[in-house]
């Protein structure tokens, strides 16, 4: 379901954006406001150009989003300061806390919020021998490299 949501905001986005600056261009007056003189085949074009938004938004979500392991040792108690400060640095803010001692953190920034859809979370889960994160891949990387030099000594 998470899946289906994602796509279905990107699809938006992707197609939001283009009609802003195809609306543009035929405003300036560089595009024809014709719709079959501004593309070669007229209407059909658009259908086509929506099916590879649609295509390219259906598989997003299985490149952007993913998982990550992060080596610790001791008990994930102990590495909580560690975790919230590379988190904060990060510029992510604690959105909730479960029993089970899962962290669920998300972006502090109203506008990269939105910017993001709201997909902003980024989920840390005690495992065996460290932690999960899971989330954005662009921001994932960076997080976890943060979360690993806070809680871990290299010497």
């Amino acid at each position: 379901m998470k899946h289906i949501r994602r796509a279905i905001k990107y699809f938006i986005q992707v197609t939001v954006i283009f009609t802003v600056i195809i609306g543009a261009l035929m405003l300036a007056g560089l595009v024809s406001k014709d719709v079959n003189v501004a593309f070669r085949e007229g209407w059909k074009s658009i259908g086509y150009i929506a099916g590879v938004f649609f295509v390219v938004s259906f598989a997003y979500p299985f490149m952007g989003y993913g998982k990550r392991n992060i080596r610790a040792k001791g008990e994930p108690a102990e590495h909580r300061d560690g975790i919230d400060k590379a988190m904060q640095q990060r510029g992510y803010v604690l959105e909730s806390e479960s029993p089970e001692g899962e962290l669920r953190y998300h972006l502090a920034s109203p506008v990269a919020r939105i910017a993001r859809l709201w997909e902003d979370t980024i989920t840390i889960t005690p495992q065996l021998g460290g932690f999960q994160a899971e989330g954005l891949m662009r921001d994932l990387a960076r997080v976890v490299m943060s979360i690993d030099r806070n809680i871990n000594s290299y010497e």
